[in-house]
């Protein structure tokens, strides 16, 4: 696709939080590409690094308008995640560059984890943890706890985590209600799941598990009034995007006893401010966006990520394009 056989493809690996780029160059060297590795800090960084590059993989930091604007060659971003909701689709898709995204590396990982937090708020295992070590021996500190089967959990969001969530759930003997405006009646059905409303749900779950993307629609989903419809035996888990949940909202059901815990791997601001109140309170569990992570799940997004540019200079579609509109500028790509 280049306008010389002479010219090599080049591939900025821009704010990279790995320690090299190895696995990245295995993948490209199958078209040759030059990869320039980089672990960059801002946005401005960004576009100084990859202002001449035809392709970038982009880790965590946001693309803005701006910084897409400064890209002069890009033609495909891939973000080495789920979330794309740091980079402006709108911005890319006018600048005909294609979004892709990686949907599937750490489905299991999330799923666990989600179901590590839940366990460990339902069991209080960090509290009794830290008075065992401290030389206490007194079971009745910790109560009331309760039988986890026959109770009933809320899945808000029932994509690929939600689903293998409730999967978990469902092996622990809970009910599971799930909400999701975008997915028909027979999804939720196939895995023994009961479709309800959002506010159904709130009022109704023992463990609310939040798996929806961030988009417009889904900022600060959860407030205040959403707090106030929870049970205050509620245990409620987020580990999807932190902007989803009102942190401050948040902290004041967990300070206030509205609900009985909260565990979190994400949030509004990360890393996370060493003043966010939510560290002040004894009734919360977080973890450092950490969910997604195993080294299986590294090597994965790492690969699907380089292989998205390896088809696209291949003259190949790419499998997770999340702004498909801009296709219409690539009749020549084809079908894998």
């Amino acid at each position: 696709m280049k306008s010389s056989h002479l010219e090599k493809f080049e591939v900025v690996i821009s704010d990279s939080s790995f320690e090299d780029d190895k696995v990245e160059k295995e993948v490209l060297k199958q078209i040759d590409a030059k990869v320039k590795f980089f672990q960059c800090r801002s946005e401005e960084e960004i576009a100084t690094v990859a202002r001449e590059a035809d392709a970038l993989l982009n880790d965590h930091l946001p693309l803005s308008g701006k910084t897409l604007s400064s890209l002069n060659k890009v033609r495909i971003i891939v973000r080495c995640a789920i979330g794309y909701d740091n980079i402006d689709l709108e911005k890319a898709t006018e600048k005909r560059i294609i979004v892709c995204n990686v949907p599937d590396y750490c489905i299991n990982e999330v799923a666990d984890h989600t179901l590590s937090l839940i366990l460990a708020l339902a069991r209080k295992i960090p509290w009794i943890n830290a008075a065992t070590k401290a030389g206490e021996w007194n079971w009745r500190r910790f109560a009331p706890m309760y039988r986890l089967e026959g109770k009933t959990a809320g899945i808000i969001g029932f994509g690929r985590i939600g689903r293998e969530v409730a999967k978990r759930l469902k092996a622990f003997g809970l009910r599971v209600i799930a909400f999701d405006p975008y997915l028909p009646r027979e999804v939720f059905e196939s895995i023994g799941a009961v479709q309800v409303g959002l506010e159904e749900l709130l009022s109704e779950a023992d463990i609310i598990s939040v798996h929806c993307p961030l988009t417009r629609e889904t900022y600060h989903l959860i407030d205040r009034e959403k707090f106030r419809l929870m049970k205050k035996t509620a245990i409620f888990v987020n580990v999807a995007r932190g902007a989803i949940v009102d942190e401050k909202a948040l902290y004041q059901a967990l300070k206030k006893k509205q609900i009985q815990a909260a565990g979190l791997d994400v949030f509004e601001t990360e890393p996370l401010e060493k003043d966010n109140p939510l560290l002040e309170l004894d009734n919360i569990v977080l973890t450092p966006h950490i969910a997604w992570y195993s080294e299986e799940a590294e090597i994965a997004v790492r690969k699907s990520a380089a292989e998205e540019v390896v088809r696209f200079f291949s003259g190949v579609k790419p499998k997770n394009v999340v702004n498909p509109q801009v296709l219409k500028y690539y009749p020549e790509l084809k079908e894998a």
